[in-house]
């Protein structure tokens, strides 16, 4: 599996996922998409990254811990809810800057952007490190 092709193309591939799902993530809180399918494409670029290259260099190429990223996101998503407590409406009530450019929706589907990434990302580095140590 881990052929001169694969390695060559491994980076482009997982930047135009990366890409993409910035995209996904962007236009979700008002289009189908959103946080979480957005995080399961990153994650998958990284996961190819990894199978390319191991799991030490796509740790290395990460520079932090995915589930510190993971975690971040959860506390993200978790806070996005308090402003909407601000004007005494329910937790987590959508609320919008004016110009309805950005909101709390947008706010919370980063944060489950960065939970699916960060644990969807360990986890398979974690199986693709055991399947290394196996070999």
């Amino acid at each position: 599996m881990n052929t001169l092709i694969f390695r060559t193309m491994a980076p482009a591939i997982a930047i135009a996922m990366i890409l993409f799902s910035i995209l996904v993530l962007l236009r979700g809180h008002n289009a189908p998409g959103g946080g979480f399918i957005a995080g399961l494409i990153a994650a998958a670029a990284i996961a190819i990254y990894a199978m390319a290259f191991g799991v030490g260099a796509a740790r290395r190429r990460l520079r932090i811990n995915p589930l510190a990223v993971s975690g971040a996101g959860a506390c993200i998503a978790a806070l996005s809810g308090l402003p909407s407590l601000v004007i005494e409406a329910p937790f987590l009530t959508g609320l919008w800057l004016p110009g309805d450019l950005f909101g709390t929706p947008g706010l919370f589907d980063i944060g489950v952007y960065l939970t699916v990434l960060g644990a969807v990302s360990s986890i398979a580095m974690a199986l693709e490190d055991e399947s290394e140590e196996g070999s």
